[in-house]
């Protein structure tokens, strides 16, 4: 199973003063060459289109990092396909492949955040319809250099060539919330799903997983060749105490925060153990207890990738660096023993 990492380049204030966006995105650079370094699978970023998160391109920074690392596939988490040019993101990606030697992945998402249906001109009514046809198009797009398609949001495409062209097939994922349709939708065109695990428990998406493959199946693909990932919050420190002192308060200010948002609850102390408990959607511990929980995930699940969000608000930057080094130097040897 990959073990890889995952960030949204929060800037939550820590101490009441927000972090520079440029500063948090050199510090970005610096955790993809050190899980590179500690020899984790994968890294990815999460598009987001406000003033607390820093990665509203994430292309220009994966292929940033791909410039500074040699082996780490590197990933967008998500790309909110919605809201975007699906030429253009192929376009970004083939030319981010290359520029890696074969390292990018794309995530495709509807977002979990509306800001960028009003900055690039789209009506949140057309939510779902959008997703649904620019899917298409990217998929076309990875089967065929000249494109003949139409649909109801972006011009037509008349034997049109869509350049740079990848020296082989870019992967392209679908991020996946917890919707049925989305896993449906995902398996009628033979993609691989990441679920988005950040609540409740992990036992809750055994359907949604059993769904993908029996979907993939009966669209006339293998489960093999679209595999399954999950992404869950989580942080890990030499021991378990230390783990819960040091992330709670980043955490629960940014789950708050986004609570008022949303019409969540606060996020209490009572809230964060239940999470972090057996079964519970919080990856959170010390080494043994994070590659315990990875492990139950995976049997739970049957996931062929793991990724780890750390930074839910903004942690200290040496904090986030520790706990990377120890997923890669810890975490990832005992559950790749467990595991076999």
């Amino acid at each position: 199973m990959e073990l890889g990492i995952t960030t949204f380049a929060d800037t939550y204030p820590v101490g009441g003063v927000p972090t520079p966006h440029g500063l948090r995105l050199r510090q970005v650079l610096e955790e993809i060459e050190l899980a590179e370094q500690v020899g984790l699978d994968v890294y990815g970023i999460g598009e987001h289109h406000r003033a607390d998160f820093a990665a509203s391109a994430p292309a220009v920074i994966l292929a940033a990092a791909a410039g500074r690392t040699q082996k780490i596939k590197l990933t967008s988490a998500v790309t909110v396909l919605s809201s975007a040019d699906p030429v253009r993101v192929w376009q970004e990606f083939t030319t981010f492949d290359l520029i890696s030697g074969g390292r990018a992945e794309l995530m495709a998402g509807r977002g979990s955040f509306i800001e960028s249906f009003p900055l690039f001109g789209y009506d949140l009514s057309d939510y779902d319809d959008l997703f649904a046809e620019k899917l298409d198009l990217l998929v076309e797009l990875t089967q065929e250099e000249k494109i003949t398609w139409q649909g109801q949001f972006r011009p037509e495409l008349n034997e049109q060539g869509v350049y740079p062209r990848p020296e082989r097939k870019l992967p392209v994922w679908i991020a996946v919330g917890g919707t049925p349709q989305s896993i449906v939708r995902a398996a009628s065109y033979g993609l691989p799903v990441a679920l988005a695990i950040i609540g409740g428990q992990p036992a809750q998406f055994v359907p949604l997983a059993q769904l993908h493959r029996r979907a993939l199946k009966e669209s006339g693909f293998e489960a093999k060749d679209a595999p399954l990932a999950v992404h869950m919050h989580g942080y890990v420190a030499p021991e378990a105490e230390q783990a819960v002192t040091e992330y709670y308060p980043s955490y629960a200010q940014a789950m708050t925060q986004l609570g008022r948002e949303r019409g969540w609850g606060v996020m209490t102390k009572n809230t964060f153990n239940n999470l972090r408990g057996r079964g519970g959607s919080l990856v959170l511990g010390s080494p043994e207890q994070v590659a315990q929980k990875i492990v139950e995930v995976q049997r739970l699940l049957g996931v062929e990738r793991f990724m780890l969000h750390i930074s839910v608000g903004t942690l200290p930057h040496d904090q986030v660096l520790r706990a990377i080094e120890l997923m890669g130097t810890k975490v990832a040897p005992l559950v790749q023993a467990e595991l076999g």
